[in-house]
């Protein structure tokens, strides 16, 4: 497995597989051909159909630095070796100079096809069955054993990571107005975080928690800096609930920070082994795994064993099997900046089923991750990140 920096990037939204990756191709291809005088880049698949909504042209144009280019949608393209694909040609004054084509695979990833990926592996494991085994030898928690192999430099990367995560909380509970696009989406975190007359403590609790997802749902549907947990576009599950529980029990930076080491180690599980990319396997990758990150990351900072932790990982990516991927108009919007609050409400269940149940789990976390997979595969190709079926075709009908 490798470092949870593969795992928690820091950029702007709104999509780490439509706009962090592709920016990232772009400049990439920019050094392969610094003398090129002109280039084109063909969008194919998911980032043709939903490119626009996604700022894919606008993170393009920008790493090229003024160039002249030019951006094409083509959504026709078949034979594509994974659902978010891209071609970027170069041309000099005596024609084409190169192309190479990239995919972008989910979290801000991008592989060059046909190029061996240098894949640095920092964890001899590959699977959470493996982790707990050698925290049990060990006598060490997850935890710990993420600290022991990536090293003391991790501490200070997930300093960064949580100030980010936290710094875009801020921003997004102070914002008011409408979200960029044609749709004309208010920005509703700072309604959120205001109180209600009457309102019950359950019921204070889950605005106050929705009011930190949607803040930072928000700043990612408007463009602002983020972190991948495990994507752009589920960037807002862990952080709301790691400020809700830092703020409910006073916890130290320390606790906090192994919190996100755990978390990061549950995504980076479900990214070794199956997929985080919305376009691949559905919303269920990309929130589902968000949601297991941040139940996980609740046991953790409670101070729950391995088995707790997992089961409530396994809880939280078990109910959210099937989940589609249909954005309305291809904007990080409508249904995701509502599903962010409601995926860390479950997060925060799932974590106290688990502490409540601990010792009856029957399904492993490994598990739940091969069957998200497999299931992803087999939901119709509309319904992941295309923006042709569900609630984002049943939206234009009515529209």
């Amino acid at each position: 497995m490798e470092s949870l920096k593969e795992v928690y990037k820091i950029g702007r939204g709104p999509s780490s597989s439509h706009s962090m990756g592709p920016e990232w191709a772009a400049r990439d291809f920019l050094k392969r051909f610094p003398q090129a005088e002109k280039f084109r880049v063909e969008l194919y698949g998911s980032l043709a159909l939903t490119g626009k909504g996604h700022l894919t042209d606008e993170a393009v144009l920008s790493a090229l630095r003024g160039r002249d280019a030019e951006v094409v949608f083509d959504p026709k393209k078949k034979g594509l070796a994974h659902p978010n694909a891209m071609c970027f040609f170069a041309y000099g004054k005596e024609g084409l100079l190169g192309s190479v084509n990239y995919l972008s695979v989910g979290g801000g990833t991008v592989l060059a096809e046909g190029e061996e990926r240098v894949v640095q592996n920092v964890y001899p494991f590959r699977n959470f069955g493996e982790w707990r085994e050698y925290c049990d030898i060990e006598g060490v928690s997850l935890a710990e054993a993420v600290y022991r192999f990536e090293g003391d430099g991790i501490k200070v990367y997930l300093k960064k990571v949580l100030d980010a995560m936290f710094a875009a909380i801020g921003r997004g509970l102070n914002t008011e107005g409408v979200l960029p696009g044609d749709l004309k989406v208010l920005r509703k975190a700072k309604m959120l975080s205001e109180s209600t007359a009457g309102e019950s403590p359950e019921m204070r609790e889950k605005r106050v928690i929705s009011s930190y997802a949607f803040a930072t749902a928000e700043e990612n549907a408007g463009g602002g800096v983020i972190v991948t947990a495990p994507t752009c576009g589920a960037s807002g599950v862990l952080p709301a609930v790691l400020r809700y529980i830092f703020e409910r029990e006073t916890l130290s930076e320390e606790r906090l920070l192994d919190g996100l080491a755990v978390a990061g180690m549950v995504g980076n599980v479900v990214r070794t082994n199956a997929s985080v990319s919305g376009a691949e396997a559905g919303c269920q990758a990309e929130i589902g795994t968000a949601t297991a990150m941040a139940a996980a990351a609740v046991c953790s900072m409670m101070g729950a064993n391995s088995e707790e932790t997992e089961y409530a990982a396994e809880i939280a990516l078990e109910h959210q099997l099937g989940l589609t991927c249909d954005p309305v108009h291809g904007y990080v919007q409508i249904p995701c900046i509502e599903r962010n609050a409601v995926a860390a409400l479950r997060a925060l269940d799932s974590a106290g089923i688990a502490r409540v149940l601990k010792g009856t789990r029957r399904i492993s976390f490994d598990l739940i991750v091969k069957t998200m997979y497999e299931t992803g595969k087999d939901i119709n190709a509309r319904y992941r990140e295309t923006s042709k079926g569900g609630l984002a075709a049943n939206f234009n009908k009515v529209s």
